[in-house]
């Protein structure tokens, strides 16, 4: 009698759960042109008999009134842009920072409508790009920045560039904001193979695109609010040997991998805020592009794509809307309860331990 008490007071308990619980999942239709993000009313199916059975899982995630900081954004091609795109197209107001060599570049750029194609929203409107803040991630404070810099040309009228000094400025335009995006990268040695990566270059590739990280999280976490998430890109030659991507960048990644789940740790109890990055898989964008150029042959990022797709779990393109999909997922209330994480956005290709398109497989 009390077993069969215990018994009922279970599947009450179940039932209220099932009644009143949100679930949240993403409608995504995945592509370069047909990204959705549209959040739509959880409404509970019923049965034929009226009765509540289970959840629709129909809602995207509503960003608005959230202010989302996208680091590293310089033309329509990247990740970065992708994942803001996203996010605008959730609600985010969007903000960006942009290295100071290409900011009248890209500024030029946007107001000639030039990437008016790649801003289209889901609903037909264009992604609007609030502010954009220069910003060179390898200087901390005023204090760091050399007098070669300084009087460099492609400086020159410019202030405030400064990871500190960048932060403060947002701060003073927005107050809080909720979303942190790294999005960038460099390493002056990369067609070097490690064995010829000298000191310099090795340090520099460190600075830039791992240790970069570090300081926007230092900076920006007190800025943001609870709840907020900061995301950054790797990638897989952090972990596996990829030949061509070196001067030091296979190490800059693994460096940052490690960091993020430090990160998410140390932020996560300092700020309330996630950390986690999107191991993504090849996509030809500019700057990709520019590594192991040489005339009349492929490129390090033509021949990372073709191995991708022939060797990948899911033989297919890699869209950068797939990335920003993922981004998207990362920095909303959805992904409340993950951090730490490296998720992987490549077609499955990380979990690959043959080459399937090698001489050896051949019969």
């Amino acid at each position: 009698e009390k077993m069969m008490f215990r018994l009922s007071l279970l599947v009450a308990a179940l039932s209220t759960l099932i009644s009143t619980t949100s679930a949240f999942g993403p409608s995504l239709a995945v592509g370069r042109s047909s990204f959705r993000a549209v959040s739509t009313a959880v409404a509970p199916a019923r049965s034929a008999h009226g009765s509540k059975t289970e959840l629709s899982m129909m809602a995207g995630p509503d960003l608005k009134g959230k202010v989302a900081f996208i680091a590293g954004v310089a033309d329509s091609t990247g990740y970065g842009w992708a994942i803001a795109k996203a996010l605008a197209d959730a609600g985010a107001t969007i903000i960006v920072g942009t290295w100071p060599p290409v900011l009248k570049i890209f500024e030029m750029g946007m107001k000639k409508g030039q990437f008016d194609e790649d801003a289209t929203l889901s609903d037909g409107s264009k992604m609007v790009i609030e502010k954009v803040y220069p910003l060179d991630a390898v200087f901390d404070t005023p204090e760091d920045v050399p007098e070669d810099i300084k009087n460099n040309k492609r400086y020159n009228g410019l202030e405030g560039y400064t990871i500190s000094e960048v932060a403060a400025a947002i701060e003073k335009d927005y107050g809080k904001i909720d979303i942190l995006v790294h999005a960038l990268a460099n390493g002056p040695e990369v067609t070097k193979p490690l064995l010829e990566t000298s000191r310099k270059g090795y340090l520099a590739a460190s600075s830039a695109s791992a240790y970069s990280f570090v300081s926007l999280v230092q900076k920006f976490g007190p800025i943001m609010n609870p709840g907020g998430s900061a995301l950054s890109l790797t990638y897989i030659a952090s972990e596996k040997v990829i030949p061509g991507y070196g001067g030091g960048m296979s190490s800059a990644k693994a460096q940052l991998e490690s960091d993020t789940r430090t990160l998410a740790y140390e932020a996560g109890r300092k700020y309330e805020i996630r950390v986690n990055t999107i191991s993504a898989g090849p996509l030809k964008s500019r700057a990709a592009s520019a590594i192991g150029k040489e005339p009349g042959q492929k490129t390090f990022i033509e021949y990372a794509i073709d191995y991708s797709k022939a060797n990948a779990p899911l033989a297919q393109d890699l869209y950068s809307d797939d990335v920003g999909a993922s981004g998207l997922f990362l920095c909303s209330p959805m992904a409340r309860t993950v951090t730490g994480v490296t998720l992987y956005v490549d077609n499955g290709l990380h979990a690959m331990g043959m080459a399937l398109d090698s001489a050896a497989m051949a019969r």
